[in-house]
């Protein structure tokens, strides 16, 4: 049986700490703020993985309370969901991911992007859809103060 998820994350840029998103640097002014990386592009995908399980967010697994997951690289918990995923006897159909910034420009990193995500998935890169739009200028997104990311998730599952 074919189950989906959702997942949405967003982050402040603040000025100080690394852009990483899809597990790639981006070499931006201003980085997101975050008790990990703050990686929206990978926490998405996490949500969305995590609830085509039926299961609780990426929070509960990996709380910004856990001095632990201090500046992790979410490649960890993509690898963790992963882990989820198998431990059910399933397999991850596809992930898609669609980031939204004002800036930088993503396009030139999204072949490295879905690189890191298939390879922490285990998965083909071909089962990874990343993309990306603007806010057109609207919204603390459009104002550049932070970064949006929203993914789905395809498992299938053993009934």
């Amino acid at each position: 049986m074919i189950h989906m998820g959702i997942g949405y994350d967003v982050h402040r840029l603040v000025e100080g700490r690394k852009l990483v998103l899809g597990g790639v640097d981006l070499h931006h002014t201003k980085g997101l703020d975050g008790h990990s990386d703050a990686d929206v592009v990978m926490h998405a995908i996490c949500d969305a993985l995590l609830g085509a399980l039926g299961e609780s967010d990426i929070g509960h697994y990996f709380p910004n309370t856990d001095s632990r997951w201090r500046n992790v690289a979410s490649k960890v918990f993509l690898q963790e969901a992963a882990r989820l995923v198998a431990l059910r006897g399933g397999r991850i159909v596809n992930v898609d991911c669609t980031v939204i910034a004002q800036t930088p420009k993503i396009a030139p990193f999204i072949h490295a992007m879905k690189g890191n995500i298939s390879t922490a998935l285990e998965i083909h890169p071909a089962r990874v859809g990343v993309k990306a739009t603007t806010n057109e200028g609207l919204g603390f997104l459009g104002r550049e103060e932070g970064i949006a990311a929203m993914a789905v998730a395809g498992l299938e599952l053993p009934t």
